[in-house]
């Protein structure tokens, strides 16, 4: 009879923290990242500010689970890489595709994380830098895997994937908010996110066959 009180409790603190981290994300796509603070947040949540304090510790704990969250990157880590890895040497450049991808669609159907993008660029803060930091940690993992299909060439290869992660990250904000149409590729639409994609493929297969 004990275990039922303890179970509410903590399904209600799950709740409250959900809404909490869920006022975070309404915050940030209608006033940005200039609008959150402890109090408005509280207020958008419905919850006593005391219990960010209580549950995250104070408004930076808060806002590191929410970038946790919402970063496509900050969920690579390796036990969730590892689930996903190719079996064989050839089933890598199906798995790099794949992962391109899918952070380009991630990217594109998610406002948060478009303006958590352009938070990161246009203010220096603990939590971004952490962020930043988070990413770099999951990506060498990922690619200490991948370098052994380039061996001497790994460089090359690194810097091939940080112009297309920037900017597959860039066409999605583009598109967000200042028009759809960039180089004549309409990134709005099916077709033009189909021939992006296209592209993307056609670099990563030259990636593996020429280097």
């Amino acid at each position: 009879m004990e275990r039922k009180p303890a179970a509410g409790s903590i399904r209600n603190k799950e709740r409250s923290k959900k809404k909490f981290l869920d006022a975070v994300g309404k915050i940030l796509k209608t006033k940005g990242y200039a609008g959150l603070k402890i109090n408005d947040i509280a207020a958008t949540a419905g919850v006593d500010k005391k219990m960010i304090y209580t549950y995250f510790g104070g408004l930076d704990g808060l806002i590191d689970e929410y970038i946790r969250l919402q970063d496509y990157w900050s969920k690579a880590t390796a036990k969730e890489v590892e689930k996903i890895l190719p079996k064989t040497d050839d089933g890598w450049e199906s798995f790099t595709k794949g992962m391109l991808l899918s952070q380009f669609d991630y990217v594109y159907g998610n406002v948060e994380a478009q303006k958590l993008l352009l938070w990161r660029l246009s203010e220096s803060r603990t939590s971004l830098a952490k962020l930043t930091a988070t990413q770099e940690e999951n990506g060498e993992h990922l690619f200490k895997l991948m370098d052994t299909q380039f061996k001497e060439h790994e460089q090359e290869f690194r810097s091939i994937m940080a112009i297309m992660v920037s900017g597959l990250y860039y066409l999605n904000m583009f598109s967000s908010v200042n028009g759809s149409v960039f180089c004549g590729i309409d990134v709005n639409t099916p077709e033009g996110r189909d021939k992006i994609k296209e592209a993307v493929s056609f670099l990563v297969e030259q990636s593996y066959t020429k280097l």
